[in-house]
């Protein structure tokens, strides 16, 4: 039985960089679920940030800071935060 669920949601495409394993095990588990890279990475990180007690506190204590090497979200022209969704936004395309 998987452990994650796919559910559909309001999505931005963003750029990551990953090495190739897991890039190769993110579209085997997108295989298995029957459900796109991009769902997989999403939800799969939506769990650890949900188990992770640490983070959890630290989110609590410290509010919202700036990561120092921001996620590159794409904004489209339209500016709804919605680009083309790919594989390349997800994690196939890795260096």
């Amino acid at each position: 039985m998987p452990l994650l669920e796919i559910t559909q949601s309001h999505k931005v495409t963003a750029s990551i960089a990953l090495e190739e394993s897991t890039a190769k095990s993110v579209d085997s588990y997108a295989a298995f679920m029957k459900a796109s890279a991009d769902d997989v990475v999403n939800k799969a990180l939506e769990y650890v940030f949900s188990k992770d007690k640490e983070f959890q506190q630290f989110l609590q204590s410290s509010g919202e800071m700036k990561a120092p090497q921001p996620l590159r979200i794409k904004h489209s022209a339209n500016g709804n935060g919605k680009g083309k969704r790919g594989r390349k936004a997800s994690a196939a395309s890795a260096n």
